[in-house]
């Protein structure tokens, strides 16, 4: 081997590389690196290294040991900016320079942006048919108890009223549902959508559901518009992930809206973005579940069905958004962005731009 001969420069490498200094923030990223996470690498300098580790904490943890030459391996690493589906790698991390810190991600299939409906879709199908047929006749008998109790409670107490009216209105929500899986139909034409108005039926669903002590709190931005949307698969969607942050162990679950501008969705750049958050303080995300969170299927809990992060995640995808999330013990937040229409005043300020 000819020692004279020099290593070949990380800008010209085919494999995505990305170093930082010995603070640990990030001075360059070659253009396979930028390629593969969809960001420029202008968006890149400056940042914390860490920072683009969207789940799970072994980047940070190794980054935080003094820098040396030996390479590590961290494999399934979840990489991402903010805000933006994460990309999978086995990253292999070693001293850069004496001083500094450089990554090195080989790509791996990513699991968590396949769709659903790819995923054994003979047997998913099949699944949620016999689900469907199963429950059915339940619903039925629901149904008929919820409207004897109203008419038994006509004119007397009106927070009695007040929860058959939710049973009723969550019963008819499950038949519809029901009727979506068993007879499949073109999705409906979405309506102008209260996101508030949806979180708060959400909080009542929970409030009344029994065996669960949880504090529920409220974080929101009351100048978040309406936009087009489905109320009722958005509803479900988010009672998805509120139930599943109960049965992690969560002791306070907080739901949070603000308007975020100039965001990107899916690397696609968007001027107002709405970013909805369902944090809690529970468990955690298992770190074996960690890849496959989003597939149908997957759950874990003994008695859990594994659909109730695939529907949410579809029904972002539906609004044109993303779901994603970031996990540690004691503090787990999913987050939804869907991109929000812009008035007139703002749509003729973003032409003058």
């Amino acid at each position: 081997m000819n020692d004279s001969a020099a290593a070949p420069s990380p800008e010209l490498m085919a494999t995505p590389l990305v170093w930082s200094g010995a603070d640990g923030r990030i001075l360059g990223a070659n253009p396979a690196f930028c390629r593969w996470l969809g960001v420029s690498v202008r968006r890149l300098l400056g940042q914390p290294l860490a920072s683009l580790e969207s789940q799970g904490e072994m980047l940070a943890d190794r980054l935080a040991t003094p820098s040396t030459a030996d390479t590590v391996r961290l494999p399934r690493l979840a990489l991402a900016l903010p805000g933006e589906a994460p990309r999978f790698a086995d990253g292999w991390l070693s001293g850069f320079h004496g001083d500094g810190w450089l990554l090195e991600a080989h790509p791996v299939d990513e699991f968590q942006t396949a769709d659903p409906a790819q995923v054994l879709p003979g047997a998913f199908s099949a699944a949620l048919k016999g689900l469907a047929h199963e429950l059915r006749n339940p619903l039925a008998g629901l149904k008929g108890a919820a409207q004897l109790l109203a008419r038994r409670a006509a004119g007397r107490d009106a927070s009695e009223m007040e929860l058959i009216e939710l049973i009723g209105s969550e019963i008819e929500r499950l038949n519809t549902l029901l009727e979506q899986l068993l007879s499949p139909a073109p999705p409906r034409p979405h309506a102008p959508l209260n996101v508030h108005a949806a979180l708060e039926r959400v909080l009542r669903v929970v409030e009344n559901e029994s065996g669960w002590s949880v504090r529920l709190l409220r974080d929101y931005d009351p100048s978040i518009p309406e936009f087009p949307g489905d109320t009722d698969r958005l509803t479900q969607a988010l009672l998805n992930l509120v139930r599943n942050a109960i049965q992690a162990g969560a002791t306070s679950v907080t739901l949070r809206t603000r308007v975020e501008h100039g965001q990107r969705i899916a690397e696609q750049p968007h001027p107002l973005v709405l970013r909805l958050e369902v944090a809690d303080d529970g468990r955690g995300v298992p770190e074996e579940l960690a890849e496959h969170l989003f597939l149908p299927l997957v759950s874990g809990r003994a008695e859990g069905t594994g659909l109730g992060l695939a529907l949410a995640q579809q029904v972002a995808r539906e609004h044109r958004g993303t779901l994603s999330y970031r996990s540690r013990p004691g503090h787990t937040v999913f987050t939804v962005l869907l991109p929000l229409p812009l008035t007139e005043e703002e749509n003729t300020e973003v032409g003058d731009a």
